[in-house]
């Protein structure tokens, strides 16, 4: 399980590893499905599956989903840029 109350920010490269996140995060801050699903707008099965299948999260969710659950999404330059090349997949 990804630790969320983490000092240092959490480096995500899968969208797997982003919906993992989300749930842990929803977790930590006691808060069902229904109960997220309800200040997001969306039926609690969409929550469901957008954890599971995080890839399908349109931008505007994720960063509705961050401000509900009081994260703050970061983007930056891998030290390694080859890496990067090679995982984008796109």
């Amino acid at each position: 399980m990804i630790a969320i109350m983490a000092k240092r920010p959490l480096v995500l490269l899968t969208a797997p590893q982003l919906g993992q996140t989300l749930l842990s995060a929803r977790k930590a801050r006691g808060m069902s499905q229904a109960a997220l699903a309800s200040r997001l707008g969306l039926s609690q099965p969409r929550v469901s599956f957008l954890e599971q299948n995080a890839g399908n999260l349109s931008l505007g969710q994720l960063l509705a989903w961050c401000a509900v659950l009081g994260l703050e999404l970061s983007v930056g330059s891998r030290i390694d840029e080859s890496a990067q090349r090679t995982s984008a997949g796109w």
